[in-house]
C-alpha cells in the first residue's frame, strides 16, 4: 500500500467543501473509524499496480508444494459419502486443455470463488436449494437452501458536475498532445494519470445524522463518462460516486442450467427494501450540500446528471435518474454444506420481486 503520485486542485477543493459540509479530514481510512474525507491509498509500488499475485504468490512459486495452473476451469466439487453419511470433498473436477482432469486432495479443498462463483459450484455439485437442482437436474446432494441467496452489494449512485477552470482528465485525455504529456510523464516519472487508481479521493459519512456510523461511501474522480467503457465527456467535469455500505436488499445467484461453462442468474435486488430508495435519496442530497459549499464556488459546478429536475426522495431513488453501476463487492452468498468445513459464509443472485413505489415527500434541506 502507498499514497497516491499525484493530486488535483479540484479533487482537493472538493475535500475541502466535504469538510465545510461537516465531513473531517483523514489521512488513514483504517483506523477502526472510517469517516472522513482524504486521498485512497493504492495497491502500487513506485507507481506499478501491485497486486496479490505480485506481492505474495511469485515470492514463492518456486515451491515444491506449489503448483498454479492458468486458463483451467472448475467444472464441479467431487463429494464423497463418509461412513457416518456426512459428505466430504474429496477434489474437483476441471476442464484443462480442453479436457476433464479429476484432482484430488489428500487433507482439504479451500472454495475461494468468490461470492458468485462459490455458490454456482456447490450448486453444480448438487448442495442447494432443493427445489432449485431439481428443476435444473443436477442430483441432489445436500439440501442447503442459503447457497445462492442473500446477495448483497453495494450500488454506486454516479453525480456528475461541469466545471469551469479547471483541469480533469476529460481535457487532459481529449488531445493527442494531452495523451502523449500523460504518456510522457509516467515513462519518465511514473506519476500522473497513468498511475491513477480507479477513484482517487474518497469519503465516509452519514446519510442522516441519526447514522450511529459511517454507513456511506465516496468515489471522487476528476473525469466523467456515461458508462464505463463509454468516451470521456468533452467538457471538464468531476464525478461523485456515493455507495450504501449497510444495504438491506437481497438478492440471489443461481444457476440456468447443470453447465459448468453457463452463467448462472444474478439478481442483485437493487433498491428493493425502503430503507434503501431513503439512503438513495438522502445521498444524492448530501452530494448536493458538499459541492454547494464555498471551497468549490470558483468552479462553477453545475450538476449534469442526474440534473436539478430530479428533487423528491422519489426522484431520487429512481433508477432512472442516474447510471448506477455496482462497485463491484458482492457477499454472503455461500453458506457452507460440510461437516468438515461448517464455518463458512458467501452471497449470490436471480431475478427479483418488483420494488413497491416510494411514497413521495417533500423535498428536505
Amino acid at each position: 500500500m502507498e499514497k497516491q503520485r499525484l493530486r488535483w486542485d479540484l479533487l482537493d477543493a472538493f475535500a475541502q467543501a466535504a469538510q465545510q459540509a461537516g465531513i473531517p479530514a483523514s489521512n488513514d481510512f483504517n483506523t477502526g473509524n472510517n469517516e472522513g474525507v482524504g486521498y485512497f491509498e493504492v495497491n502500487q509500488k513506485a507507481g506499478w499496480r501491485w497486486n496479490a499475485s505480485k506481492a505474495f504468490l511469485r515470492p514463492v512459486q518456486h515451491r515444491p508444494n506449489l503448483t498454479v495452473w492458468t486458463e483451467t476451469q472448475v467444472q464441479k466439487l467431487t463429494l464423497a459419502r463418509e461412513p457416518g453419511g456426512a459428505l466430504r470433498c474429496t477434489g474437483v473436477e476441471v476442464l484443462r486443455g480442453g479436457h476433464t482432469v479429476q484432482v484430488n486432495a489428500h487433507r482439504e479443498v479451500v472454495l475461494s470463488a468468490g461470492a458468485i462463483g462459490s455458490p454456482q459450484l456447490l450448486q453444480l455439485s448438487g448442495i442447494g436449494p432443493a427445489a432449485l437442482l431439481n428443476q435444473i437436474g443436477v442430483p441432489l446432494l445436500h439440501p442447503l437452501p442459503g447457497v445462492g441467496e442473500n446477495l448483497q452489494d453495494h450500488l454506486q449512485i454516479r453525480s456528475v458536475y461541469k466545471v469551469h477552470g479547471a483541469r480533469t482528465l476529460n481535457t487532459l485525455a481529449n488531445s493527442l498532445w494531452g495523451k502523449a504529456a500523460i504518456g510522457l510523464e509516467y515513462a519518465l516519472r511514473r506519476t500522473g494519470p497513468m498511475s491513477m487508481a480507479p477513484s482517487q479521493l474518497g469519503a465516509f459519512t452519514h446519510s442522516d445524522p441519526s447514522m450511529p456510523w459511517a454507513n456511506l461511501e465516496y468515489h471522487v474522480q476528476p473525469l466523467s463518462l456515461d458508462a464505463f467503457g463509454e468516451p470521456l465527456h468533452p467538457f471538464p467535469a468531476f464525478t461523485a460516486s456515493v455507495c450504501n455500505l449497510n444495504p438491506t436488499s437481497r438478492g440471489h445467484v443461481r444457476i440456468k442450467t447443470p453447465r459448468p461453462s453457463d452463467a448462472p442468474a444474478i439478481a442483485p435486488c437493487y433498491l428493493s427494501t425502503d430503507e434503501d430508495r431513503r439512503v438513495a435519496a438522502d445521498s444524492l442530497r448530501v452530494t448536493r450540500r458538499i459541492v454547494a459549499q464555498p471551497a468549490l464556488a470558483k468552479y462553477q459546478p453545475e450538476e449534469f446528471k442526474p440534473g436539478v429536475q430530479f428533487q423528491t426522495d422519489e426522484d431520487r431513488w429512481a433508477p432512472r435518474a442516474w447510471a448506477a453501476p455496482t462497485t463491484a463487492r458482492p457477499w454472503s452468498t455461500a453458506t457452507c454444506a460440510f461437516v468438515a468445513w461448517p464455518a463458512c459464509a458467501w452471497w449470490t443472485q436471480a431475478s427479483c420481486p418488483p420494488s413497491p413505489a416510494a411514497t413521495p415527500t417533500a423535498p428536505r434541506s
